[in-house]
């Protein structure tokens, strides 16, 4: 049986121009939760989940289920969107997978006032790079930010408007991202990018293999069926001790008038069962709104932490 980390709570077709600014603003969390503590005599890295929302966060623009309205009246917390964060509470480096809508409260999160000491990203689709804006000048106005992207992604950012502005003012700084190529961040942590099958309309798509010196993470929030993708996802996990995967839905049947044909991932039991026996604990991320398995104890907890 795989054992589980106790739980930290947190306290508390592509459109360019107007109609992402706007998504940002409405999904965009205010003031956010304080940064996270240091743990009691935690040393070298962790990972820290900074969200676990599938890319409009919960409540959901337009959901009128217990689980938006809860939110949206204040009952229970808003769910940010996924994203893990990596600290060393040694050397005070940070790194953020992905940049949500919900940058600025994750940021807060990990890092403070300042911004990471670097941004790896998956892809390109809504919930995983539009948070780079508020490196823009409109907002915080960064100087160099490393920004880790594929060769397919690094174009999309430099060739379409505002993110080519982000890239000609200095605001990030981009830093080639080869498949199965590991990036060295010190201190005995790497990171390596891989292919994964999606919907790839605008970029390609890729998850992490995060090496540090005592433990290994893998992070896969989007990927259209383990069936379609090359490589032994049971062997992966075998060799991980943490995988962060894509639990996006429970059941093919939970979206009324749309087929997860065109929205594919695959169902929380198809992976569960595929997975059975192997060592890596697995953690479901990326949850939709209208996932009925939200509180189910292997989804992360926005705020909880694993020692790496």
């Amino acid at each position: 049986m795989q054992t589980r980390e106790r739980v930290r709570p947190c306290v508390g077709p592509w459109v360019v121009g107007a109609a992402i600014a706007l998504a940002l603003v409405v999904n965009a969390c205010g003031a956010g939760p304080t940064p996270l503590p240091d743990a009691a005599g935690a040393a070298g890295w962790e990972l820290i989940v900074l969200g676990r929302a599938q890319d409009a966060g919960i409540p959901h623009l337009g959901c009128t289920q217990a689980a938006c309205i809860d939110r949206r009246e204040g009952r229970l917390p808003a769910e940010r969107v996924a994203s893990l964060g990596l600290r060393n509470a040694d050397t005070g480096q940070t790194f953020l997978f992905d940049a949500t809508p919900d940058f600025r409260s994750q940021v807060h999160s990990l890092a403070g006032e300042r911004p990471p000491d670097g941004i790896f990203l998956t892809h390109g689709h809504m919930g995983h790079y539009t948070g780079l804006l508020y490196l823009g000048r409109e907002s915080m106005n960064a100087k160099q930010v490393p920004v880790y992207a594929t060769a397919r992604m690094g174009a999309f950012l430099t060739a379409n408007g505002p993110w080519s502005q982000l890239v000609s003012l200095g605001n990030i700084a981009l830093q080639p991202l080869a498949y199965d190529a590991a990036v060295t961040l010190g201190d005995g942590m790497q990171v390596t990018a891989f292919a994964v099958p999606h919907r790839d309309e605008f970029t390609d798509t890729v998850g992490f293999l995060i090496e540090g010196a005592n433990k290994k993470a893998l992070f896969i929030p989007d990927i259209d069926r383990w069936s379609r993708w090359n490589r032994d996802i049971r062997a992966l996990v075998d060799s991980v001790d943490y995988a962060f995967l894509d639990g996006s839905f429970a059941s093919a049947d939970e979206i009324p008038g749309r087929s997860t044909v065109d929205i594919p991932h695959p169902m929380m039991s198809a992976t569960r069962a595929l997975l059975q026996g192997t060592r890596g604990e697995l953690w479901f991320i990326h949850l939709n709104h209208t996932n009925p398995e939200l509180n189910a104890a292997d989804v992360v907890k926005d705020g909880q932490r694993f020692g790496m």
